[in-house]
């Protein structure tokens, strides 16, 4: 199975001790692979992804505005609701709204409007949420209110992860089936170097890679002054395109493996 091969390329990197700053981007592998960038459009098919839109929920960090375009987990949300189109419910949320993305959720989820999520629409859900630094915390947070609603996660998605005072953002949730985390260690702000599966039976964690930023990525350039600055390692890893390049192949073949039932899913029942 594709989806069992690209585990095993990442396993192999995690084996070796290799940095993700040193190896191919995820999407030169996936392209060896067989897989396609662009989602349906170059080969997802939709039927793959089920009749009921799947859902992808975003958090910014900080205090950025989930609108500010100049942001590549932003970019990343706009870029999947073109891709996917009406399969695909793809929003970005500010890390301090955490509820409005679990009521989005509930509501999507929710096919027969009743007000009510029955078994069949909670299993037949496919969330997966990622974040950049407070927003990977909340993307978490917010897996673990799910658990709490029986609600499986097939994949979360930690990009330089903090946390909130309250908040715990290196236990992985049971109810999520796969888990991936990307991360710096320049400057006095750097995100979780190491993120943990609450249940391994249930939970793989994809990897844990480290990216280095002697210079900061072009990319970075549009971003507010102050915060290149001051927070540089930080700031980089959110603007550089192989990271986010990365985190995309993963969500596009997550998704087109989603509907088969994951280990979480199962532990759920």
């Amino acid at each position: 199975m594709k989806n069992a091969r690209y585990k095993r390329v990442i396993g192999s990197w995690i084996e070796n001790g290799v940095r993700a700053s040193l190896t191919l981007p995820l999407c030169l592998i996936f392209a060896a692979l067989g897989y396609a960038a662009d989602g349906p459009a170059s080969g997802v098919a939709a039927a793959a992804l089920g009749s009921s839109p799947a859902i992808v929920v975003g958090f910014v960090g900080g205090f950025v505005h989930p609108d500010d375009v100049r942001h590549a987990e932003v970019q990343l949300a706009r870029r999947l609701s073109a891709t996917y189109g009406g399969h695909l419910h793809s929003a970005i949320f500010d890390n301090h709204h955490r509820k409005d993305a679990y009521r989005a959720i509930q509501r999507w989820l929710d096919t027969d409007a009743d007000g009510d999520l029955s078994e069949a629409e909670r299993r037949a859900s496919r969330i997966i949420l990622y974040g950049h630094s407070w927003g990977a915390a909340a993307a978490l947070s917010l897996a673990r209110d799910l658990q709490r609603e029986n609600i499986p996660v097939l994949l979360t998605i930690q990009v330089d992860s903090i946390s909130k005072i309250g908040q715990n953002d290196r236990v992985v949730p049971a109810n999520v089936a796969e888990a991936v985390n990307f991360y710096q260690t320049r400057g006095w702000l750097h995100g979780r170097t190491e993120i943990t599966a609450a249940d391994p039976v249930h939970t793989e964690i994809l990897g844990q890679f480290r990216f280095d930023y002697p210079k900061q990525p072009s990319e970075c350039h549009d971003y507010p002054w102050l915060t290149r600055h001051l927070f540089k390692g930080h700031t980089a890893i959110e603007c550089d395109p192989n990271v986010w390049s990365q985190v995309g192949d993963l969500i596009d073949s997550t998704l087109s493996n989603g509907h088969k039932e994951s280990a979480s899913e199962a532990a759920l029942r």
